[in-house]
């Protein structure tokens, strides 16, 4: 068994656990990813990107021939509602904020907690968290956001998961997957 990490964290992690590592270089085609996320909705969409990895999970989870989400029931919504993490070119930090706004989002600048100045991801770019409320069209909000220049990626995940893995306050566990 070998993993593929998707930020600094989870490869100090992985190493400090003795997990075999690889690359998607090494390894373009994955069997599996595993991942949590900050909201799913009844359709299997996901919101990810609390941690500012959301531009290599979503290269990892689209590498993957199954895609598996696990959450706490917390994280399960009929409709998703969570602010949407959105990776940015520094130099576009304008006009992205420009087009969230036209969009009917509210954007924030992601600032660091125990610096300093904004998050920095692991590709060198600003994390802009965009509040639309419910959202109602999760895949045309995914591609609008995806057609503004200076977008890196975003925290909508459409299409990819396969399985959600609901951990309960009773300790039980609800399988939801595409399959019905």
């Amino acid at each position: 068994m070998l993993a593929v990490v998707t930020s600094y964290q989870s490869e100090m992690l992985a190493i400090e656990a003795g997990i075999p590592l690889t690359t998607l270089a090494e390894h373009p085609e994955l069997d599996i990813a595993i991942d949590g996320a900050d909201q799913v909705d009844a359709d299997l969409n996901v919101i990810k990107g609390g941690g500012a990895a959301h531009t290599r999970e979503k290269v990892v989870a689209f590498s993957s021939e199954q895609f598996v989400v696990v959450v706490d029931e917390s994280k399960m919504k009929e409709k998703l509602d969570h602010f949407v993490p959105i990776e940015v070119l520094p130099y576009a930090k304008e006009l992205v904020m420009r087009c969230v706004r036209e969009l009917g989002g509210k954007p924030q600048l992601r600032l660091a907690s125990r610096k300093d100045g904004p998050v920095i991801t692991d590709n060198g770019n600003l994390v802009i968290d965009a509040s639309f409320g419910i959202i109602e069209n999760v895949e045309a909000l995914a591609i609008s956001l995806s057609m503004c220049p200076g977008v890196v990626e975003h925290g909508i995940f459409t299409d990819v998961t396969d399985m959600v893995l609901v951990g309960n306050k009773d300790g039980s566990v609800t399988t939801f997957d595409t399959l019905g």
